[in-house]
C-alpha cells in the first residue's frame, strides 16, 4: 500500500477523506501514541498495532464499501487523523450496527474539522450507502466526543448504556453511552437533525 487505494473518496471545504497510504503510518501512530488523545481508551497503541489497525480499515474498505476514511488537509495534504464507519463488533449488545468514529491529533481540535469531516460521512452513509441508522459510543466521561455525537444530531437513551465487554465492569472506562441517529429524519431534514453542511472527537 503506498498510493491510496481506489474507492470512494470524500471533500469538505477543508478536508479529503480518502484512503489510506503507507506514509500515512508514521503520523497516525504519533496520534494513536499521544495519552491525551487516548484517554478513554484502555492504551496507548505502538506503532504495530497502528499499522495492524490500518490494515483493518482497509479490509474493512474492500469487504463493505466504507471504512475509516483517512483524514487530510486540503490546504496542504497533511494526515491529521480519521472519520468513517465501521461495523460494531458482534460482542456489543446493540449489534449489529454500523458506528461513525473519529480521531484527530490534537494540534487540530477545537477547530470544527471532525465536525465537518463526521457531517459528510453522515451524508455517504445515509444517501449513497443507504444505511438506516448509525450509532456512536465513548466511555461515559468523554464529554467531548459527547459534545460532537450531539452536535451531529445523535440522540443517547440512558436505557441503552452498557459496560464494555473487553474491560473489567470495575474499570473506570467500562461504562460507556450509547448514541444513535436514523436515516430518515436526517434526510428529511428535521429541526433535530445537523444541516448537510454542518462543520469533531476534535
Amino acid at each position: 500500500m503506498t498510493e491510496a487505494a481506489a474507492g470512494p473518496q470524500l471533500r469538505t471545504a477543508r478536508l479529503t477523506l480518502r484512503r489510506w497510504r503507507t506514509a500515512d503510518l508514521a503520523p497516525f501512530a504519533a496520534i494513536n501514541a499521544d495519552p491525551v488523545v487516548m484517554e478513554h481508551f484502555p492504551a496507548t497503541l505502538s506503532s504495530a498495532q497502528s499499522a495492524a489497525l490500518i490494515e483493518r480499515i482497509e479490509r474493512c474498505f474492500g469487504e463493505c464499501g466504507y471504512g475509516l476514511f483517512a483524514v487530510e488537509l486540503r490546504e496542504n495534504t497533511e494526515m491529521i487523523g480519521f472519520v468513517g464507519l465501521s461495523p460494531v463488533g458482534a460482542s456489543l449488545p446493540f449489534a449489529p450496527a454500523v458506528e461513525i468514529g473519529w480521531r484527530l491529533a490534537r494540534p487540530y481540535w477545537g477547530r470544527g474539522l471532525a465536525a465537518e469531516g463526521a457531517a459528510e460521512v453522515i451524508r455517504f452513509a445515509f444517501q449513497p450507502l443507504g444505511l438506516a441508522s448509525l450509532v456512536s459510543f465513548t466511555a461515559a466521561p468523554n464529554a467531548r466526543s459527547r459534545r460532537l455525537m450531539e452536535r451531529l444530531g445523535m440522540r443517547r437513551d440512558p436505557a441503552e448504556d452498557f459496560l464494555h465487554p473487553e474491560l473489567a465492569p470495575a474499570h473506570p472506562l467500562a461504562p460507556h453511552v450509547l448514541y444513535r441517529l436514523r436515516a430518515e429524519p436526517w434526510v428529511a431534514g428535521t429541526p433535530s437533525q445537523p444541516p448537510a453542511t454542518a462543520n469533531r472527537r476534535g
